[in-house]
């Protein structure tokens, strides 16, 4: 028996030994396409040279010291970097570990701007109905995630929630994108007057909804709309791009495809690409200003924010990306897996939408096609589905719940970036199988 606390501690894993492209392999030479990703982290696979090399460069030089005491190159050149692409106005970057460490530190920061402000009565956070921002305390309390938050409501901080941009069960049949993201904005300036607009801190969403609901995208003009509503009552925007940033959705960071520009953006997973763990809150200059014209200290940290290792893998991953010119890849591989998804299941009765964005996949299920009622959740077809596509050696994300939190199933799919037309067509194909071993089975 292992000795390792395993997430799913009654599940027998495979030992995987090594990594092959877009692929990985057990140890008994079985090989896995990573089609999600792990959950949207391995953008450049498992075996980039480069990346891996810049990691043992930077593990004989230096590989960690303690930010309180020094900054180091890998750091500030990944900084730069990132801020020269963010979009406008996020002039600085605090390192985190991770996806969960870098939404704490935006809610903090977003507290402590307030603090430093004078406007001591900012203190609620107002999020979206099935999202999901992290497993941390603080990060599960703002999602909307229920049975993730379920066992830990009493020990959760106070949170307030409106409904999701998800036009596929939200929008009316007589309402436009137009009117549909207007109703949205208007649900939310209605919650911050509720709650008394001096009172509010920060919204917070992801651009595109990743697992809970199976990549989301907004309609036209959403965020635009929340943007102007945030602007008006004083109200820091907080876009997480935990999932869906660092290139996932075919730009650097997907809020550029809906022209906003938030006060405090998340990214993790795609930045470090799983050869590192990393993750980082991008801040603007008004926010910082506001810290370093206060107190001058930020309160908050851990242990190995601006890991020199980490931000050197980082960096090199954010290099691989620009110099192979993988951003354009993941438009057209996106457009032929979404095109070819949406060929093969445009008649089929129990898929009900296929959406996302670049490499940024959801495929819904669902028992009716015309009314959308999903399948009993006793039934547990994601897991069923998960089960089918590991056995034909593909790795799928799928998630039950997707509706309300208890009923509803999907599978998100986030491949690397390096995937060729060839591997697209593998992964429809095993995915096809999978669905159809699991709906048979159930």
């Amino acid at each position: 028996m292992s000795t390792v606390f395993h997430r799913l501690p009654k599940q027998s894993l495979p030992v995987a030994v090594a990594g092959d492209g877009i692929e990985i392999i057990d140890s008994t030479g079985k090989r896995y396409i990573d089609a999600s990703g792990g959950a949207a982290v391995s953008c450049l696979g498992h075996s980039n040279q480069r990346v891996i090399d810049a990691i043992k460069r930077q593990s004989q030089q230096l590989p960690y010291a303690h930010t309180s005491f020094f900054t180091t190159a890998p750091a500030e050149e990944l900084a730069d970097r990132l801020v020269a692409s963010a979009p406008q106005g996020l002039e600085h970057v605090y390192f985190v570990s991770g996806g969960s460490e870098a939404i704490e530190a935006a809610l903090k920061l977003a507290r402590q701007y307030f603090v430093e402000k004078g406007e001591t009565q900012r203190r609620h956070f107002i999020a979206r109905r099935q999202s999901y921002h992290g497993n941390t305390l603080g990060a599960l309390a703002i999602g909307g995630n229920a049975w993730r938050r379920e066992p830990f409501l009493p020990i959760l901080i106070e949170a307030h929630h409106v409904s999701p941009c998800y036009a596929y069960r939200e929008q009316r049949a007589d309402e436009t994108e137009e009117t549909f993201a207007q109703r949205l904005a208007d649900e939310l300036e209605q919650k911050i007057l509720e709650l008394g607009a001096d009172t509010v801190a920060a919204f917070v969403a992801e651009t595109v909804v990743g697992a809970t609901a199976g990549a989301v995208p907004p309609v036209r003009e959403y965020f635009r709309k929340i943007r102007a509503v945030c602007d008006r009552y004083g109200v820091l925007l907080i876009l997480d791009e935990i999932m869906s940033g660092m290139g996932r959705t075919g730009y650097l960071y997907a809020c550029e495809e809906d022209g906003v520009a938030p006060d405090i953006l998340t990214i993790a997973k795609g930045l470090g690409a799983g050869y590192q763990p990393i993750g980082a809150t991008l801040v603007s200059d008004r926010i910082y200003q506001a810290i370093v014209g206060g107190s001058g200290f930020f309160q908050h940290g851990h242990t190995y924010i601006g890991h020199a290792t980490a931000c050197a893998a980082a960096l090199e991953v954010q290099r691989v990306i620009a110099d192979d010119k993988l951003l354009p890849n993941v438009l057209a591989r996106g457009e032929q897996l979404r095109g070819q998804l949406r060929e093969h299941y445009a008649q089929h009765p129990h898929i009900g939408d296929v959406r996302g964005r670049g490499l940024f996949v959801g495929v819904e299920l669902v028992k009716d096609r015309a009314s959308k009622t999903p399948f009993d959740a006793r039934l547990k077809l994601h897991a069923a589905i998960r089960r089918e596509a590991f056995a034909r050696g593909l790795m799928v994300y799928p998630m039950g719940g997707t509706v309300d939190g208890q009923i509803g199933d999907h599978v998100l799919l986030a491949p690397p970036f390096i995937c060729t037309e060839r591997d697209i067509d593998e992964i429809v194909s095993r995915l096809t199988d999978a669905v159809g071993g699991a709906l048979a089975a159930v």
